[in-house]
């Protein structure tokens, strides 16, 4: 195991472990040492000064060699540049969104925004226009930014239709126009702004099926991202890729904010491609790489294919929940180090705990690791604020910098999420054992994770209740070793015949992104209740497991 950097200067984090055993299920900040409040803006002029000649950004074509490249100096004076146009264009604080995959210009607008104190919506290319136009709306946006093709999709024709007759869209501008997009750069002044300013919004789960958008200020993305690659163990100079959605926190705060605190070099795929990410490692002997499980066992599956040397890894981050042993292994086989887990979730900005490379096996793959330094973290009795006995299930809470400010426009689920303490209930259920150490238990809220994104059952119904065949519904996961989850939609039926499942797909696909598509559709003649009469999810999804469904697959 290769751990003869891994704690150069990060003696911080390595005083959450070895401390006294605990006596109840939480952990506090165990130091101050390590953190500042800073701004994007501030971060990047010290790196621009303090290493403005190191490579920050190369763009990774599609065949895998490098395009554009950015030293710190020029990435910060081009971001410096765009955010003055930004500034000329917006008011303070104005939501600007951004629509598009992994792009140079995502990155230079992610830093822009800031710089000129407006807020960037992040909007997962995937969308399709009316779930757009949701996120346009819910954030009342004043303009979109977006990129002209993702996956041979052009995304003009779909911004058209989400801001039609949306008169708070006073911008709809090409990141590929150049012209446009620096124009006013001239004019425009940047803004001071303070850490605990809001930089993003960024939309995830809602109980009602609408998802909600998370702000998220700078103080807590910057910190976090430290945090997190940290953890990890790059330190300034290492070669990252970045291939994780820039829509999401784990490529726009840990890898993006996280790294260019860390002073790494970022090479960026606009999409992913296991090929291309084996090439990249192997050639340009990238030593620190993070995915979902299911891009790393495609980057594992490439790697042994074609014999490629990929040891040049000296870490490997994962999101999601606790991994198999096998995997774990695997990872030490293929790489020569282990697979680490962060988990987390988008209004903390993200990251709560991760596991260390030194660490046992049955804690890399039995638990999800210790929580980040610089916050509390506890296991508290559902619905309340009360902290349990070790060992006790309960709701996994979170306190500190890196929780988000609110959700935008909604101060009940606000409330709900955060309580008067500056709690932030997660809504996933696990325990806690006498040396913080955590493991996932099950969810309060019925979210599905597929490839490491984030399902909601009720958008999917709501969605499907449409179809006039389908009286009741119910979204269930289903584990798949593959996708860590399936969706498997179970349906009651009207009168009438029941649609085949090519008909269902194509109806849900008309309304929703591909990847909320159920695999699995079935028709059920009554449902499992509760004794209050709600659907019993758990009993569907173990009926199916048990083969007791006949499942229609398209």
């Amino acid at each position: 195991m290769k751990l003869d950097t891994f704690y150069e200067g990060l003696a911080d984090d390595a005083l959450t472990r070895g401390a006294e055993p605990l006596t109840q299920s939480l952990i506090s900040s165990r130091t101050k040492d390590g953190f500042e409040r800073q701004t994007i803006h501030s971060m990047m002029s010290r790196k621009a000064e303090e290493i403005g000649d190191q490579p920050a950004l190369y763009e990774v074509m599609a065949d895998a060699s490098l395009g554009r490249s950015w030293t710190y100096s020029e990435l910060h004076g081009e971001a410096e540049k765009l955010g003055r146009a930004l500034a000329n264009r917006h008011d303070r604080g104005e939501r600007i969104a951004v629509f598009a995959n992994n792009l140079p210009e995502w990155i230079l607008l992610e830093l822009a925004s800031a710089y000129a104190g407006t807020v960037l919506v992040t909007v997962n290319p995937a969308l399709l226009a009316r779930e757009v136009r949701y996120v346009l709306e819910q954030s009342k946006a004043s303009a979109i930014y977006f990129a002209d093709f993702v996956r041979g999709r052009a995304l003009g024709p779909v911004v058209e239709e989400a801001t039609a007759g949306l008169e708070h869209i006073t911008y709809c501008i090409r990141l590929a126009d150049e012209a446009s997009m620096y124009d006013g750069h001239d004019r425009g002044e940047l803004r001071e702004t303070a850490p605990e300013d809001v930089v993003q919004i960024q939309y995830t789960s809602g109980t009602t099926g609408f998802p909600k958008g998370a702000l998220l200020h700078q103080m807590g993305l910057i910190q976090n991202g430290i945090d997190s690659v940290g953890r990890m163990g790059a330190q300034t100079g290492d070669r990252l890729p970045l291939y994780m959605p820039l829509f999401h926190t784990a490529g726009c705060a840990i890898l993006t904010l996280g790294g260019l605190s860390r002073g790494v070099t970022l090479y960026l795929m606009a999409d992913f491609d296991p090929a291309v990410a084996v090439e990249l490692i192997s050639k340009h002997k990238l030593r620190f790489m993070m995915g979902v499980p299911t891009m790393l066992v495609a980057i594992m599956d490439v790697a042994e294919k074609t014999g490629t040397d990929v040891t040049s890894i000296d870490g490997v981050l994962s999101g999601g929940s606790m991994v198999a042993p096998e995997l774990v292994k695997r990872s030490e086989k293929v790489f020569g180090v282990p697979m680490l887990i962060i988990y987390g979730q988008t209004e903390a900005s993200p990251g709560i705990t991760g596991t260390f490379a030194d660490d046992e096996i049955d804690d890399l793959s039995g638990t999800i690791g210790l929580p980040y330094p610089h916050q509390d973290v506890a296991i508290m009795k559902p619905g309340t604020s009360d902290v349990l006995p070790l060992g006790e299930q309960g709701e996994i809470c979170s306190r500190g910098y890196n929780v988000m400010a609110a959700y935008n426009d909604n101060p009940d689920a606000t409330a709900a999420t955060i309580d008067e303490e500056g709690w932030l209930h997660t809504g996933d259920l696990g325990t806690m054992d006498a040396r913080g150490y955590l493991k996932i238990t099950g969810r309060v809220k019925e979210m599905i994770i597929r490839g490491g994104e984030n399902l909601f059952p009720a958008e999917i119904e709501n969605a499907l209740l449409e179809h006039p065949a389908i009286s009741e519904i119910a979204i269930v996961g289903i584990s798949d070793e593959k996708w860590g989850e399936l969706v498997a939609c179970f349906m009651r039926a009207t009168d009438g015949p029941k649609p085949e499942a090519a008909e269902l797909k194509a109806f849900i696909r008309e309304r929703l992104s591909p990847q909320k598509t159920p695999a699995y559709w079935i028709w059920v003649d009554e449902w499992p209740l509760t004794g209050s009469g709600k659907i019993q999810r758990f009993a569907l999804r173990d009926q199916f497991v048990e083969g007791k469904f006949e499942a229609l697959t398209a």
